[in-house]
């Protein structure tokens, strides 16, 4: 399989590129309308579709719509959570929830514009 990525459905993909770019350093790779566009960052291909708009945002058989949120996220590894999350807070960004710490590390829910989750994570250093 060549190419994996990760589909978000959003309210606004505009808005959406925005906050991916901006805030997490997602570069686009392509923005061809208005309710779709691509995006890359250290391998990942994040998909980015509006409700309504074709393709992956068109309603399904039985009439349900796509619509943003749950729980499944991408996961971003991180160097300074604490310092990140203070940058991200001050530009205005959400959190589901505070930093939580594990064996593993340290986590955050980020919320993006349509309640989307990235997971920032800072690993622990052995």
């Amino acid at each position: 399989m060549n190419n994996p990525a990760m589909r978000y459905i959003v309210n606004n993909v505009d808005e959406a590129i925005k906050f991916y770019t901006q805030l997490l350093g997602f570069e686009v790779q392509m923005h061809p309308a208005p309710g779709f566009a691509a995006l890359s960052k250290d391998g990942l291909r994040l998909l980015l579709n509006q409700p309504g708009a074709g393709g992956a945002g068109r309603d399904m058989p039985d009439g349900q719509s796509p619509e943003p949120g749950g729980w499944n996220r991408i996961q971003l590894s991180v160097d300074d959570l604490e310092a990140l999350c203070s940058k991200l807070k001050s530009e205005g960004a959400t959190f589901r929830n505070e930093i939580v710490e594990g064996k593993g590390g340290k986590q955050v829910l980020l919320q993006d514009p349509s309640g989307n989750l990235v997971e920032l994570f800072e690993a622990v250093v052995q």
